[in-house]
């Protein structure tokens, strides 16, 4: 029987509920989803770690605040440091042992936190490792599935992997919520490194089996690895500039929004304080459950846009249509607090961008790759979405400062956020036009 003629296995039709997945593509399609699902659940199950550590230390909220500039500085020695070992190591070698690279380091930190001197300091530390482990792994994911697919099966099975993404964030999330208190924080750790070497495994089994499966042809020859290092691969190409340049708007734009909410639900909490509706010992409670809430319609709608419309989207309205949606959600959020600068417009606002730069823009960014070299998906998607995504959140963070020492309120933020949308859409326009060349190229 053909390949062409095959029937789908029932794991293929029952994947079929979320996108279209061909023939022989199940097994394949569903460990890689699966990978994705365990490395978001890994980080989820070390983001309460990180936020503890941190915070019990004296000004440890204001060390946050700081210690995003560190970590961009240590992102300009991270990514070179990965570019060469692109160069050095094969694929699998390369995906497999970075994973494990970064899950020694949950066992150094866990034996760390048995030595009292070395405890006064370990929030610093690993707050910066976090921020650098949770952007450069992810990333290294996304480029192993984009050389792992052609452009025409990233565009259908990209969305899978999404679902597998916005589930593993979920779980990871109620385990840590489970177990902390049981098992105690630093004990987290040695879950998450468990976890992580669960992902290498998967890595392993996924790149021997498309090995196996490549159709039986003359070997081609391997592609030439660039001398350029990264910085010089992203602003070499115009596309990889367009995208590097891109995620450092769509960043700077979250991020305002993200302190326009927080403005709005602080004053909140203060004006119910103020109107006695509110005992001030309960500021945080009010706070915080309101972020629960918020969070929680967040992810639902997330998963739901993930499961039930990114796919689909791509297939009927193609990359244009798919790429330009966040944008415009994100035009319209900025618009309307513009013209209503409340609470109850930013929240619902806030909810529909978020859940769309989760589920249906993360996947966008990600097929963005799909047609790019092996170096550039390993070595500039690093860069970009690491070093230019942080520094879309130093951009913000400086603009923050100089607002507020101008005096900026909510509507003036909004109206920033207005500018920047309308030249990240001008940008998208070429992104565009650029990914649609390349997809047509041999």
């Amino acid at each position: 029987m053909q390949p062409a003629m095959a029937k789908r296995s029932l794991l293929e039709q029952f994947l079929g509920t979320v996108t279209e997945v061909e023939p022989g593509e199940g097994p394949t399609a569903l460990l890689l989803t699966l990978n994705v699902f365990l490395l978001l659940t890994a980080y989820y199950v070390i983001k309460p770690v990180r936020e503890a550590l941190i915070l019990v230390m004296p000004s440890g909220a204001e060390y946050k605040s700081y210690l995003g500039g560190a970590i961009a500085v240590a992102l300009l020695f991270a990514v070179p440091a990965y570019a060469s070992a692109v160069k050095r190591f094969p694929r699998s070698k390369l995906v497999v042992g970075v994973t494990l690279f970064f899950a020694s380091h949950l066992l150094l930190f866990y034996g760390l936190s048995h030595w009292e001197s070395a405890k006064a300091y370990l929030g610093l530390f690993f707050f910066v490792w976090v921020g650098i482990f949770n952007m450069m792994v992810v990333a290294q994911f996304w480029a192993f599935a984009a050389d792992i697919y052609t452009v025409e099966k990233g565009k259908r099975l990209f969305a899978l992997l999404g679902v597998g993404a916005s589930v593993g964030s979920a779980v990871g999330g109620l385990i840590s919520k489970l177990l902390i208190a049981p098992l105690g924080t630093y004990n987290l750790l040695l879950i998450a490194t468990l976890i992580l070497s669960c992902c290498a495994l998967l890595t392993y089994v996924v790149d021997r089996r498309e090995i196996s499966r490549a159709p039986a042809e003359a070997p081609k020859a391997p592609e030439e690895p660039s001398k350029d290092g990264a910085f010089q691969l992203v602003f070499k190409h115009r596309y990889l500039t367009l995208i590097a340049a891109f995620s450092l708007l769509f960043t700077i734009v979250n991020s305002n929004g993200e302190y326009i909410l927080g403005s709005l639900v602080r004053g909140a909490a203060d004006a119910a304080v103020a109107a006695g509706t509110l005992a001030a010992d309960k500021k945080g409670d009010f706070i915080g459950g309101f972020y629960g809430d918020f969070f929680f319609v967040v992810n639902t709608g997330s998963m739901l846009l993930q499961t039930f419309v990114v796919s689909r989207l791509v297939k009927y309205g193609g990359m244009k249509w798919t790429f330009f949606t966040f944008p415009v959600i994100a035009l319209l959020d900025a618009a309307a607090i513009a013209v209503l600068p409340i609470l109850a417009v930013t929240r619902w606002g806030k909810t529909a961008e978020n859940a769309a730069d989760y589920s249906i823009n993360n996947t966008a960014r990600n097929m963005l790759w799909l047609p790019t070299t092996r170096q550039m998906k390993y070595v500039a998607k690093q860069a970009v979405d690491t070093f230019f995504v942080r520094m879309g959140d130093v951009s913000s963070a400086l603009l923050v400062f100089a607002g507020a020492g101008l005096g900026w309120g909510v509507r003036s933020f909004a109206l920033t956020n207005l500018v920047v949308v309308c030249v990240w859409l001008v940008l998208a326009v070429a992104i565009v036009r650029e990914y649609q060349r390349l997809s047509r190229a041999p």
